[in-house]
């Protein structure tokens, strides 16, 4: 099959795809119970990101995702307490830290039922609630910072490619060429700071202290009854559970809840998404695999990452 054929069969499958979660997710809003509901529920699933990268891309949890959401239950008058159900391995520092206060600062109680893994950045968020409620065998901790850089000299080599880089300060080309000793220090200290704040929030939102923590914070990862054990979490069970402790927490007799589902895109919104994707499946047809490569790297600064 030619490579013409095979970007057409996935166009043509992108518009597919579009259609059937635009419906899916519109069909999913307008079936929702919305009488009578007091405790909101809300799925966050995938890595913490600053922005979604389209529908090919991994959906992700974004900060701009978290607020509508808490928005939404926070002007609801009958909804008095949220029950965050996280699926995430982790993700960006800042974005993490900012999906974090958001859940601090909420005036309601939050509750947060992890599923498989609740990892890094996504046990970061979770630090902030009121109440944390891990299956047995959920994966949660990995406590600390990852930084990964990448040396293209090998990739420059093979393509031909001879660079030569002029700057004004220091440090200036510091994401794109080898790391020296000095600047690997660099990069260690701002990891380190990283970690230090990971390590203060997990104090502070889970009152222990700060020496315990310290000697939790390896970036090992801890089993759902391990977890409990060291006071990363409050209790076992699973979703039920946790809307069993938000009940609780917001004086509630019977506890009705409610699905509240991300708002639905456009199909305008949905296409615009897809085009970073099909704008790169275009680059990588006419300049060939290993020059887009090259230029996603470029255009991409190695971030540290809970």
């Amino acid at each position: 099959m030619s490579r013409n054929k095979i970007i057409a069969i996935i166009v043509v499958g992108v518009i597919v795809v579009s259609l059937i979660v635009l419906v899916w997710v519109g069909l999913s809003q307008m079936i929702a119970p919305r009488y009578g509901a007091n405790i909101g529920i809300i799925t966050l699933t995938g890595p913490i990101e600053e922005e979604e990268g389209g529908l090919l891309a991994p959906y992700g949890i974004t900060p701009e995702l978290v607020r509508g959401l808490l928005e939404r239950v926070e002007g609801d008058g009958r909804l008095k307490a949220v029950v965050l159900r996280i699926n995430s391995p982790g993700g960006a520092v800042a974005a993490s830290q900012e999906i974090g206060n958001m859940i601090k600062e909420f005036e309601k109680p939050v509750v947060v039922s992890m599923a498989d893994i609740v990892a890094s950045g996504g046990y970061y968020i979770s630090a902030h609630a009121d109440r944390i409620v891990a299956q047995p065998g959920t994966l949660t901790g990995s406590i600390g910072v990852i930084w990964m850089h990448t040396n293209l000299d090998g990739l420059f080599e093979k393509l031909g490619i001879e660079v030569e880089t002029i700057t004004s300060g220091e440090h200036k080309d510091m994401f794109i060429d080898p790391l020296t000793p000095e600047r690997r220090q660099i990069f260690q200290r701002l990891s380190d700071e990283a970690y230090d704040q990971f390590i203060q929030t997990v104090a502070e939102g889970r009152d222990l202290e700060l020496s315990k923590v310290r000697e939790l914070a390896t970036g090992e990862l801890y089993i759902g009854t391990q977890a409990l054990e060291l006071g990363l979490v409050d209790q076992l069970g699973g979703l039920n559970e946790a809307i069993e402790a938000a009940a609780e927490l917001a004086e509630i007799e019977v506890p009705l809840t409610m699905e509240l589902a991300p708002p639905v895109p456009s199909l305008l919104e949905l296409f615009l998404g897809q085009g970073s994707i099909l704008w790169e499946l275009a680059i990588a047809r006419v300049l060939g695999e290993e020059m887009a490569l090259l230029r996603t790297l470029l255009n991409t600064y190695p971030m540290p990452r809970y």
